[in-house]
């Protein structure tokens, strides 16, 4: 109950402290309009563009997996794709060295492009790859989808021709937890027809996501690369983006389990800051609405500073309080923006 009754106490003052983000924010667009906004071109209605189903042939599919510091769990998630019932035609995998992905001579051969770190840049150097694809199946590093999830995808978007974005089912998230292992993720794909109903959704999950490829050139769209290093949020920002022009579904039928390991990614500190940083940044570029933003911004600082008195042993709760604290600050001096992260240990 004393759990509960401090959550509660959490969530109103922070929903209070949100009220002040508000006027703060608004505050320093008025006065610096321009500099923080960056909102897409209108252009024309493209949803004619991205008609590109052909009921009487198949879709050329690219999966591209972008991945840094995690060679074992790259390699096994490439060597899974093996599986998929519907092998995809391209698999191109984003590195920053050769060493993130380690290949034997003996496993598969995607297609690897070495550059920059960061997911969306390392995203956006998958899409320069693929222009003669007609879907891009980004997947997480640790996705393990079930052996009928392109197949799935495909039929999904040869049936629609108005689906320009789409993500598959996750059965089991390790993200919200401890994380899993691969032969979690078998247990819990075992048995799994994937029969459920499609639905509409604001945005797809960046663990698992499939864009249209003429929607994606004909909006000139590529992930913000200034949402640096894990990118928090930049599945949202491009669903909304590229739901323009066509609508987004999650395919009932596309299974998966994200395993969530935690080796590889950001500091506690940084992804903090990101909490407040990127959901502010999206509000100003239009792509997330200000609602969502401040429901999620709620959420995030009363779980750290609840659970930061008794944090999870795979969460850095403090680290992640420390950078809501340091958003907030450059917040009220005006300086607020997602690149700072890298300025954070």
């Amino acid at each position: 109950m004393a759990g509960a009754a401090g959550a509660a106490l959490g969530y109103v003052w922070v929903y209070g402290l949100l009220g002040g983000i508000t006027l703060i924010d608004w505050f320093h667009r008025l006065r610096h309009a321009g500099s923080f906004r960056t909102n897409p071109s209108d252009g024309p209605d493209l949803r004619a563009d991205a008609r590109t189903g052909d009921r009487r042939r198949a879709l050329r599919i690219a999966v591209g997996i972008a991945t840094a510091g995690r060679p074992a769990i790259a390699r096994e998630t490439l060597r899974r794709l093996r599986l998929q019932t519907r092998q995809p035609d391209i698999v191109v995998a984003a590195v920053p060295t050769l060493a993130d992905l380690d290949l034997a001579p003996d496993e598969a051969d995607p297609l690897v492009l070495v550059g920059d770190r960061g997911l969306t840049r390392q995203r956006n150097a998958i899409l320069a790859a693929v222009d003669d694809a007609d879907l891009v199946c980004f997947f997480d590093d640790d996705f393990v989808p079930a052996p009928t999830y392109l197949e799935s995808m495909e039929h999904a978007f040869l049936a629609n021709p108005d689906l320009v974005g789409a993500t598959g089912v996750v059965v089991a998230d390790g993200i919200t937890g401890a994380g899993y292992a691969v032969e979690d993720a078998e247990r819990f794909l075992e048995g799994r027809i994937g029969a459920a109903a499609s639905i509409p959704v604001y945005n797809a999950y960046g663990c698992n996501m499939t864009f249209r490829v003429s929607a994606i050139r004909a909006g000139g769209l590529e992930f913000d690369e200034a949402l640096p290093a894990y990118g928090w949020l930049e599945d949202v920002d491009f669903s909304r983006r590229i739901a323009r022009f066509g609508h987004l579904e999650r395919i009932g039928p596309a299974v998966g389990v994200h395993l969530g390991v935690k080796g590889g990614r950001q500091s506690g500190r940084r992804f903090g800051y990101s909490q407040i940083a990127n959901p502010l940044y999206l509000v100003g570029k239009g792509s997330f609405a200000w609602p969502r933003a401040a429901w999620l911004m709620a959420r995030n600082i009363a779980m750290n500073l609840v659970r930061s008195l008794r944090p999870e042993p795979h969460i850095d709760r403090r680290g992640r309080v420390a950078g809501n604290v340091r958003a907030l600050a450059d917040l009220v001096r005006g300086r607020l923006h997602p690149t700072h992260i890298v300025r954070l240990p």
